[in-house]
């Protein structure tokens, strides 16, 4: 039945089928309402089994919703914590850059949620007008052989909106697999007919008051997409010398990198000689500049020289802007094509002449030249400059190319009538914002940035030349025929803007004092750049311009939290737009973290297939399933291919299963503030261990919990703790507060760091090995114990809740409650404080954390000296600590596995001693220890290790090594050296422990 459907058909029967298989599991069930829990908690950690099915139960209950929290007890007042979602662009899927903003905001807003306060993340998703009309294009071309014209305006519009809802909601099940706890009540598209008022209202706000102006004025201008592009679409890509790029429409690669020499023929005979990388714009030359302190062409200021192709004399201006060691020291002036040229040509009042059309040709008098493609001009007026005797080589130069990031095309500066934001006092109101402590911006080394580009800062050019996005609200006026022309109306290019044609059509004939019948109105067939309708999104969300509830409730946002990449193009231009439009910032605080990268510490990109889905680490791929999704992709042969290579390269066995609550906790362990992540797919991996561990230690406490087991309150429980069970409780406690503390200053690092010691070092390494044997007998010590440990898994599972949901949530489901508590979910349950926990006990913990290194170092000779269990001593002069370390050496056996370990007040004899501190010392019978043989083992090794320390510190001393050597290799170089330093420093202990063999 399937070979029967047309090719697109069977496209979305494939799409649908992936999306499925893709996402369903994590928020789709047979059944509706709570994850049945009943059953025992299987014996192995499976994450496809844990995220299935929570994040539907989830949504349905409402615990994403504000209005959740709006009436709990544990609320105190606290004003609505309000995050908006960065809306990704509609046309692709996440990446793992929106992974880490995703799990960074995601346990923000679970923390505060779990804090009692008002919680709204808000979801929604970017039009991305160019992307996404490439994409429709694309797909049309391919599927049936027409373009976006022969369909015309409206009907291709029409097809955007069909392919949007039959494939743009990919990214919201992507959301919903990683767990985010978006209010999906309240969706956000900013195309919808809601978003599109607001985006209408605020451009003829604007354009009343005249903060927006049509001028023409220099943008960025792509001849493939024949439309105006932002900065950020700008690839500029270093080269060092001559390299060949491929360009859309030519067959072979264009050459870039070269400086070019000619001379202008000056009227005495003589000749100026300059030097260009963009030959072919000399058709655009009105003039020459030149440092006013060359001494080789000062006395040429004020001439003029005749253009070699064109009746135009070009003067000879000086301007401190001129390198006087850039090619000859005299630089050819292009006003209408160049950036730099631009502004010297409006400080000298120089011509500006165009000569490149939209469509790429040359467009000047010469017939020679016109009608050329400007890549075939540049040699053809190579030929020409040669033939006249003028041309003086060429040679290999640095350069940055700007290459467009949407069609691949070479980006041309272009002197164009477009819409324009005025932005100095919008720029001025947001630098106040920041000195005066209204916006805060984290990290504070961000600030410096915000302050040089808004002082810096160019009007924006909002107009695209597209079909896709808010067609500008803004009207032509014209006279029809039999009108005298008004003056204004034909002097000014009188424009107008308004809400439909009537309402522009009143509005120009009052203005113009004439009758309405008289005039004739043409929209503009332009529409907005995409960072227009974005720099809206806090507001435009809640309503506005309507004074609606949610406005007035959760407007300003608290926080905005987003990557430094667009730090101008998106964090500024929303700052402007709030104060202009609503009068308020649109957030209070600004978060930005760090660009993900490949383990190599390369950006992620398509064309070296290092783009990692973060469904794929989820549940893993093979390579053979990598390679088959670059199929589903519209990338050309050639980026396929590189694809394939750099998938085989990166992931030669695939991909491995690690799950959402592994790759989440991953990505906030590092240090997101400043520095690029380096991800490594291995690291996730490890921490899908550590789920494992946790699922574990749930599993020993539900099996030593009896089945009527009912948790006591710990003020009940505390008079009878043992020293280890209010270590634990200690641990709880300052655990605790480092994790708050580290939410308050968003210090992930330091927060990730302390649940996984907790969990790892103090609860699973430490104090659930030091109850075991306890908890067998059935004595009130076990009813401590077993009311302790539940008290630390119970805690242990709300720390990490914001950071692992579907872990946290399949235990925390299945634990025992204390009576006072009946939360429905661990998403609502309180989160632990030091009020709830303040047992911390410093004094204990430094005793306690003597008699654990005591224990490591009995592991340590046990293995290093290959004695299976050995006999010790301890030796201590201070009577307090002689008594903890007395009730803790049953511990400190069963947690070291040594045969006997005892007290003593005398020093042994026949033992190898080693001071554990200054009042404590360790001695080890020797016993079965052939001290020679050992001696030499260990010597040997400490030699072996040292040399490879000394390797490695060689090459890091070498010259330019930060230069030189690729950051990825630095990284690996620093741990290995810690690794060595430690093994080196253990077993120079070990070696001297021997030598002093009582």
């Amino acid at each position: 039945m399937l070979r029967r459907l047309p090719k697109s058909a069977l496209q979305r029967v494939w799409f649908c089928k992936i999306c499925y298989k893709r996402y369903s599991s994590a928020f789709t069930t047979a059944f509706p309402g709570k994850k049945d829990t009943s059953g025992p908690l299987p014996k192995s950690y499976n994450p496809q089994f844990v995220e299935s099915v929570w994040y539907s139960w989830w949504e349905k209950s409402g615990f994403f919703r504000p209005e959740y929290n709006k009436n709990v007890k544990h609320r105190d007042g606290k004003e609505p914590f309000v995050v908006c979602l960065p809306p990704p662009n509609v046309t692709g899927s996440l990446h793992l850059g929106h992974t880490l903003m995703v799990a960074i905001q995601d346990s923000l807003i679970r923390w505060h949620r779990m804090n009692g306060r008002e919680t709204l993340w808000i979801p929604g998703s970017d039009h991305a007008g160019i992307a996404t009309q490439i994409v429709v294009e694309k797909k049309l071309q391919k599927e049936r052989q027409i373009d976006r014209h022969t369909l015309g305006r409206e009907q291709f519009v029409r097809e955007v909106h069909k392919w949007k809802e039959e494939c743009g909601n990919e990214i919201d099940q992507q959301l919903k697999r990683l767990g985010a706890s978006l209010d999906w009540s309240r969706p956000n598209f900013t195309m919808s007919e809601e978003f599109s008022r607001a985006v209408q209202e605020a451009f003829i706000s604007l354009h009343d008051d005249g903060t927006i102006y049509r001028g023409n004025r220099l943008i960025n201008w792509s001849c493939a997409l024949r439309s105006t592009i932002s900065d950020i679409e700008v690839d500029k890509q270093p080269i060092t010398g001559a390299t060949d790029f491929r360009v859309p429409g030519y067959e072979d690669p264009i050459q870039f990198g070269v400086l070019h020499y000619f001379s202008y023929p000056l009227d005495s005979g003589t000749e100026i000689p300059v030097a260009t990388t963009r030959i072919e714009t000399m058709l655009g030359d009105t003039a020459i500049a030149v440092h006013p302190d060359d001494v080789r062409y000062s006395h040429l200021i004020g001439r003029k020289v005749q253009h070699p192709f064109i009746d135009r004399m070009l003067p000879i201006i000086a301007s401190e802007t001129v390198d006087k060691d850039f090619g000859t020291g005299a630089v050819k002036v292009t006003p209408a094509h160049d950036f730099n040229d631009y502004d010297l040509g409006e400080r000298y009042s120089l011509d500006s002449v165009t000569i490149l059309g939209e469509d790429g040709t040359i467009d000047c008098p010469v017939p020679r030249f016109n009608g050329l493609r400007r890549f075939d001009a540049r040699l053809e007026v190579i030929d020409a400059l040669k033939e006249k005797g003028l041309y003086g080589g060429q040679k290999e130069h640095a350069m940055v190319v700007p290459v467009c990031s949407r069609s691949s095309d070479i980006v041309e500066p272009l002197l164009k009538e477009q819409w324009f934001a005025r932005c100095d006092n919008l720029a001025t109101q947001a630098i106040a914002a920041v000195e005066s402590g209204e916006l805060s911006i984290c990290p504070k080394m961000h600030c410096k940035t915000w302050q040089h580009w808004l002082l810096n800062i160019r009007d924006w050019c909002i107009s695209r030349q597209l079909w896709w996005g808010h067609r500008i609200p803004a009207y032509r006026v014209s006279f029809r025929n039999g009108h005298p022309k008004n003056q204004k109306a034909d002097s000014e290019n009188m424009w107008v803007s308004g809400r439909c044609y009537q309402e522009a059509l009143e509005k120009a004939a009052a203005q113009l004092n004439v009758n309405e019948e008289h005039l004739e109105l043409t929209q503009d067939d332009d529409v907005l750049d995409t960072w227009f309708s974005s720099a809206l999104f806090p507001f435009a969300v809640h309503g506005w311009p309507s004074q609606t509830d949610d406005l007035d409730r959760f407007y300003p946002s608290t926080l905005l939290e987003t990557g430094h990449d667009i730090i101008f193009f998106w964090v500024a231009r929303m700052v402007m737009m709030g104060q202009k439009l609503t009068g308020r910032l649109p957030f209070k605080e600004v978060y930005f973290h760090s660009m993900v990268r490949d383990a190599h510490g390369r950006k992620m990109s398509k064309s070296l297939g290092n783009v990692i889905d973060p469904v794929d680490v989820i549940q893993g791929a093979s390579l053979e399933d990598l390679h088959a999704r670059l199929e589903g992709n519209l990338l050309d042969p050639a980026e396929k291919e590189r694809s394939r290579r750099g998938q085989a390269a990166d992931y030669p066995r695939g991909i491995p299963e690690c799950g959402t609550d592994a790759l989440r906790f991953t990505l906030c362990t590092y240090k997101a503030q400043g520095e690029d992540v380096n991800l490594d797919v291995n690291t996730v991996q490890t921490y899908r261990f550590f789920c494992n561990k946790i699922w574990n230690a749930a599993l020993f406490t539900l099996n030593a919990l009896p089945d009527n087991f009912e948790p006591s309150p710990m003020s009940e429980t505390l008079a009878d703790c043992s020293i280890m069970d209010r270590w634990i409780l200690s641990r709880l406690s300052d655990t605790t507060s480092k994790i708050n503390s580290g939410f308050q200053g968003y210090d992930f690092p330091i927060i990730t760091s302390a649940i996984h010691k907790f969990w790892v070092q103090n609860l699973c390494d430490v104090y659930l090995e030091s109850i075991k044997l306890s908890l067998r007998a059935d004595d009130h010590r076990a009813v401590v114990s077993r009311n302790v440990l539940h008290t630390c898994v119970d805690a242990g599972l709300r720390l990490i809740g914001p950071f692992m949901p579907y872990l946290s949530e399949e235990i925390f489901q299945r634990l025992p409650r204390k009576p006072e508590r009946e939360d429905p979910s661990i998403c609502v349950a309180p989160y632990p404080t030091t009020g709830e926990f303040p047992m911390f006990d410093g004094s204990l913990e430094e005793r306690v954390a003597l008699s654990l290194d005591i224990v490591n170092r009995i592991r340590s000779i046990q293995k290093e000296f290959g004695i299976p269990k050995l006999s010790g001593h301890i030796v201590c002069n201070d009577d307090d600590l002689r008594g903890v370390l007395s009730q803790l050496c049953p511990t400190m056996v069963t947690l070291s596995r040594c045969r006997t370990l005892q007290m003593t007040n005398q020093e042994p004899d026949r033992c190898l001693a080693t001071t554990v501190a200054s009042n404590c010392a360790l001695f080890v019978e020797m016993e079965d220890i052939d001290v020679p043989r050992v001696l030499e083992r260990l010597q040997a090794k400490l030699a072996k290790t040292n040399t490879g320390l000394k390797k490695i510190e060689a090459q890091r001393s070498m010259d330019s090594y930060e230069e030189k050597v690729p950051q990825n290799i630095r990284e690996k170089h620093d741990q290995q050296v810690e690794g060595l330093q430690a093994d080196s420093a253990r077993l120079g202990a070990a070696v001297a422990m021997l030598k002093t063999a009582r």
